[in-house]
């Protein structure tokens, strides 16, 4: 019902207010366009670059990036890498930003791996989104934790 409603105010609302004898209105678009925030990580296969520890003030860089992977679908869903594991779940934008990790392979990768840390930290995003750079920024509660990734 309110698409129909949105429908008609976007064809004919342009047309009654000329009839009314006010100035032309500016074109309506059709359809208003996704924020920025929604859907620019979408279909981007991230690689983790680094994460910064807010209490240590020490920022620690990813020795392999590309073992450590996440891209985040349409639907709401992501697959990505933790080094020699494939991993999978859910996500939300709403309320913030959230992960809900799902079925994953539970391979030892050896003990220099930082697969259980990652998964870990993806575990207790609270927010996230394009950090303005071109990358993603993904952040655990009170910024304690922030995740840096790049394309």
């Amino acid at each position: 019902m309110n698409k129909l409603i949105v429908f008609f105010m976007i064809c004919l609302g342009p047309f009654l207010l000329a009839a009314c004898g006010g100035s032309t209105p500016e074109p309506v678009p059709e359809s208003m366009p996704e924020p920025e925030s929604s859907n620019s990580i979408i279909g981007i296969v991230w690689l983790w670059e680094s994460v910064y520890n807010r209490e240590s003030n020490e920022t620690d860089t990813v020795p392999d990036p590309e073992k450590y992977t996440i891209q985040f679908k349409e639907d709401g869903t992501f697959t990505g890498q933790a080094d020699c594991n494939s991993i999978s779940g859910t996500y939300s934008q709403e309320n913030g930003f959230t992960i809900t990790l799902g079925p994953s392979t539970l391979a030892f990768c050896g003990e220099g791996s930082l697969d259980q840390m990652y998964l870990a930290l993806l575990n207790n995003i609270v927010a996230g989104g394009p950090d303005g750079a071109g990358g993603l920024a993904l952040e655990t509660a009170g910024g304690q934790n922030r995740m840096l990734f790049i394309e």
